[in-house]
């Protein structure tokens, strides 16, 4: 890595390197490109890099800060190409500086100050420049380089294992900052990084099980089961009298669950990390729509009001720090009893372990009778890995669903008039892009399409006839009668008869289905179903 001394990396040398990657297809020629060009960047350059590459602009906690829609973006580019300011080269640096400015701009007219950061911004760029910087703030730089590329070229580059750079990642939760660490400090900085409390973790992730009985062929009668509950997913830190509560998004959510964190405050085990979920629930203590417990899991103001209106139940499941001690190499079961002796028995999960089929079919039936989702499998031999998705845990549920991304939406017509009403569906493949398998109108009340014609124009990023092409940010929740084979879409697949159930605000595009799970649930439907010969 070049010395502090040197001079500044310009953006037009990130743009040629972006260029390169994008002309090869190859994952080690991709490789080779990263390393020798990170490799010879200042420090405090890497981060800023590995973030503009990555079409992510600013730090994974930091992202949604930057809170800026098409129609602020197309503004600041009028703008800028009435005033060109080509007069000093733009720095790698200072773009990152001014987006974290960007995300610093609140309150009273802070969409035409930040509409004056992007003008000047784009006013000092080339033409060239204005589209990379485009496509990572909208997170659409398609030059093959995702999460693994890069992690695969920082371990080429400190000659490390490929997992431990992966597991350092997994603690730090910033892909910016793992670049900087491995380039840095080499494999002994990346070999000290450990979870941190109040620094949130991505959770471990589940595959869709076909039924309760793969779950038994999956991991046998040794398996346990816990009810899958339609609430959302909360990671609570705990220092000495100092708590913090995280969502599913990383993002703190303390101020607006302050009934958790007067339960917090109370459990035993002392410094600790312990998950779960929160649910919305009636008078008689019956699980509300997700839509409910949405409207309450995203207030900031009037909190109190709102928990009297929408009362919030705690159900625990794992912990990943107890009295100081990490356990997330653990097997669950160990992780299980810690968190039973530290939290009152009413707050764990409805839990059966080493069930019989029969028993946990019936558990199932429980399950949804009680108003939730179905049951979670998972493996009690199993450590917890952050970010992963895997058959360690499996989710059951009564209906086959997906959870996809919206990636352009129709203008409707006769009654959907004037809503952006017809949803083009999409599951992601392991590089981060996205596949369509279908289009729904179906799912949403007219109040609701009206909600997300607003907010999907703020993700607009073109237009065509009938057509606008959306930033995959929305996420929503899919049912389906079936995967059907497909010659109209790249991906290969179709959904039959697709309807949203939920818009899942819980979730990010990282969180999205993936083509093989959708490949993995076509083949599993010709176990109940026969097949034609071709």
């Amino acid at each position: 890595m070049s010395s502090a001394e040197g001079s500044k990396t310009s953006l037009r040398e990130l743009l040629q390197v972006s260029k390169s990657l994008k002309r090869t297809r190859s994952r080690l020629e991709k490789r080779r490109i990263l390393v020798q060009f990170l490799s010879g960047l200042r420090p405090e350059e890497v981060s800023p890099a590995v973030l503009l590459l990555t079409g992510k602009v600013l730090p994974e906690s930091k992202r949604r800060a930057l809170n800026v829609g098409w129609a602020t973006l197309s503004k600041a580019l009028e703008s800028s190409s009435q005033a060109t300011l080509l007069s000093k080269e733009l720095t790698i640096s200072h773009v990152f500086e001014t987006f974290q400015e960007i995300a610093r701009t609140h309150g009273r007219d802070s969409v035409s100050r930040k509409r004056r950061l992007l003008q000047a911004l784009f006013a000092q760029a080339a033409e060239d420049e204005r589209d990379l910087l485009l496509r990572s703030i909208m997170g659409e730089m398609r030059i093959g380089v995702k999460e693994g590329v890069l992690l695969e070229a920082l371990a080429d580059a400190v000659r490390a294992k490929p997992e431990l750079v992966r597991r350092a990642n997994m603690f730090m939760g910033d892909l910016g900052r793992t670049a900087y660490v491995a380039l840095t400090e080499g494999v002994s900085g990346l070999k000290n990084q450990s979870l941190e409390l109040f620094t949130p973790i991505k959770p471990m992730m589940a595959e869709m099980a076909d039924g309760v009985e793969e779950a038994f062929r999956e991991h046998g009668e040794g398996l346990a089961l816990e009810y899958k509950l339609d609430g959302a997913r909360i990671q609570i830190h705990r220092r000495g009298g100092r708590v913090k509560i995280f969502s599913r998004r990383l993002k703190e959510v303390t101020r607006s669950l302050p009934e958790i964190l007067a339960l917090a405050q109370d459990f035993s085990g002392g410094d600790l990390l312990v998950e779960g979920e929160v649910v919305a629930v009636d008078d008689a203590n019956r699980p509300l729509p997700f839509q409910d417990l949405m409207r309450r899991f995203r207030r900031v103001h009037e909190v109190e009001a709102a928990a009297e209106e929408i009362p919030l139940r705690l159900y625990l499941f794992d912990t990943l720090v107890m009295k100081g001690a990490l356990l997330i190499d653990q097997p669950y079961e160990a992780r299980w009893k810690a968190l039973a002796e530290a939290v009152p028995v009413e707050l764990l999960v409805p839990r059966l372990l080493r069930p019989t089929l029969e028993e946990g079919m019936a558990f199932f039936q429980a399950a949804v009778d009680a108003g939730h989702e179905g049951l979670m499998a998972k493996d009690p031999g199993s450590p917890y890995t952050p970010g992963k998705r895997g058959k360690r845990w499996l989710k059951v549920k009564l209906a086959e669903t997906l959870d996809v991304a919206i990636i352009a939406a129709e203008w409707g017509h006769g009654r959907r008039e004037g809503w952006l009403s017809n949803y083009h569906l999409a599951v992601r493949d392991e590089e981060g892009n996205f596949h369509m398998i279908g289009k729904t109108f179906k799912g949403l009340t007219d109040e609701e399409f009206g909600k997300m014609t607003r907010r999907l124009l703020e993700l607009k990023v073109a237009e065509r006839p009938y057509v606008v092409d959306i930033r995959p940010e929305v996420v929503v929740e899919v049912a389906y009668n079936e995967i059907q084979k497909s010659s109209h879409y790249p991906s290969g697949f179709a959904l039959r008869f697709a309807r949203i159930t939920r818009i899942r605000d819980d979730l990010s595009s990282e969180d999205v289905d993936t083509i093989e799970s959708l490949r993995t649930l076509y083949a599993k439907q010709f176990e109940r179903k026969g097949r034609l010969r071709r």
